[in-house]
């Protein structure tokens, strides 16, 4: 069973995810994060197979989380999701190795997530 961790500040946001992602995905095990910091707690404990990271959040940044997360577990695939669409918000996404998906949350923006979830099988 794969596990996915959302990570958003926003209550809302990490239950639009979760449904969006459950209608696909039913059998999948969900973990919820607020912070980068709470979701670098989690993953070192439950090592989710992928993770759904909004950027600005209280305390560090989605983006930072990210990046410390692959170090850590370079193998896990991250989905940043972020109303912020600036240009250096998607390159600093890619450069560390995620992919960089514009909010709000959408069935089109979950199935592009899904498929760079699956293509790391």
């Amino acid at each position: 069973m794969k596990k996915l961790l959302i990570v958003d500040d926003s209550k809302v946001s990490r239950m639009v995810i979760r449904a969006h992602v459950k209608a696909v995905q039913p059998d999948w095990e969900f973990m919820e994060a607020a912070t980068g910091e709470d979701a670098l707690k989690i993953v070192d404990e439950a090592k989710p197979d992928f993770c759904t990271m909004d950027i600005n959040m209280p305390g560090m940044l989605g983006t930072d989380a990210a990046e410390q997360i692959l170090e850590k577990h370079p193998h896990m695939r991250i989905a940043i999701f972020s109303a912020n669409v600036q240009d250096t918000m998607q390159t600093r996404a890619n450069s560390i190795g995620s992919i960089f998906v514009a909010k709000p949350v959408t069935e089109k923006s979950i199935a592009i997530v899904l498929n760079y979830f699956a293509s790391a099988a």
